[in-house]
């Protein structure tokens, strides 16, 4: 029992640690904010492949990455992961140095209900009541988006939707998470080469960048993979609702920083379409919670 509060323990500690990463990490890239956003892309992939062919190799797993390199069925499904991944990558880059870190918060808290409706549409699954009152009171959130500010949220909905369809095809090529990172920025290597030799742009030289700045880029990989590591630590000591709430905590943490520290406007608009939002958030919650006991009962009474 002692071991498993201290394991349980240790996955509060890294799945915490995890989001509050996730939510912090447009404080480091706003100070990127005179690059453009495929440029830091391109930095990021390669530096975060570097970063885990490196740990690959530290903890013998390398075989297991060049297992998945002769695998043409997983190598095929992760190269439709690394499109999903690398444009989510790019698009939140951008909201984060064009001032838009409000819709990236937004797609991120609208994220889990995308993954119901993924369930509906592709797995064939079948939405109890409270998760349709969810669903509904999400989309009311954004079609007052489209009225109050004759927009549909773009960047949100694109950010929740490339996201939601990444984790639902990771689940088809089951290879670890680092593995499949590392295949992944392989995957973007060519592209990110080629764009940092043809750009114009002088930081695309790192022999023509400050050591501050090239500082800066190194740390894309360690900010890449860091809470990546530290998810998949609490994955597995955690149970799925305790990680689904802590999911919130990183878009909260996005919120509050593009409204005090970035000075992005947070008007009656965006609270009503932020509160539908919040209220599909709760009764979706509520709805998991009382499925998880409802299950743990059912077992219970099957022993």
């Amino acid at each position: 029992m002692q071991h498993r509060n201290e394991s349980a323990a240790a996955g509060l500690l890294a799945g915490v640690s995890a989001f509050l990463f996730w939510g912090l990490a447009p404080l480091y890239f706003k100070l990127l904010d005179e690059i453009s956003a495929p440029e830091i892309l391109a930095h990021r992939s390669i530096w975060s492949l570097a970063l885990a062919l490196g740990l690959l190799l530290l903890i013998g797993k390398f075989p297991d990455f060049t297992a998945t390199l002769r695998d043409a069925g997983k190598m095929r499904t992760l190269a439709l992961s690394t499109l999903l991944i690398g444009s989510n990558w790019l698009i939140f880059i951008w909201s984060i140095t064009n001032e838009h870190l409000l819709d990236a918060s937004l797609g991120y808290y609208i994220n889990p209900l995308i993954n119901v409706l993924l369930g509906v549409v592709v797995l064939g699954e079948r939405l109890r009541r409270l998760q349709w009152i969810a669903v509904g009171l999400a989309a009311v959130g954004i079609g007052h988006e489209l009225w109050q500010f004759g927009r549909v949220p773009v960047v949100s909905l694109f950010l929740a939707c490339s996201f939601g369809l990444y984790g639902l095809v990771r689940k088809r090529a089951p290879v670890e998470s680092l593995t499949g990172l590392a295949i992944e920025t392989l995957y973007m290597l060519p592209l990110a080469l080629g764009f940092l030799l043809w750009s114009a742009s002088p930081s695309s030289n790192l022999f023509n960048n400050s050591w501050q700045l090239n500082g800066l880029l190194l740390l894309t990989g360690p900010i890449t993979l860091t809470p990546l590591l530290l998810f998949n630590i609490a994955a597995r000591r955690l149970n799925l609702s305790t990680v689904g709430f802590l999911q919130y905590l990183a878009p909260t943490l996005m919120l509050l920083i593009a409204t005090f520290l970035f000075g992005e406007p947070f008007g009656e608009g965006k609270l009503v379409t932020f509160g539908f939002v919040w209220v599909a958030l709760a009764i979706y919650s509520v709805d998991a919670l009382a499925q998880r006991r409802k299950m743990r009962l059912q077992r219970k009474a099957v022993v």
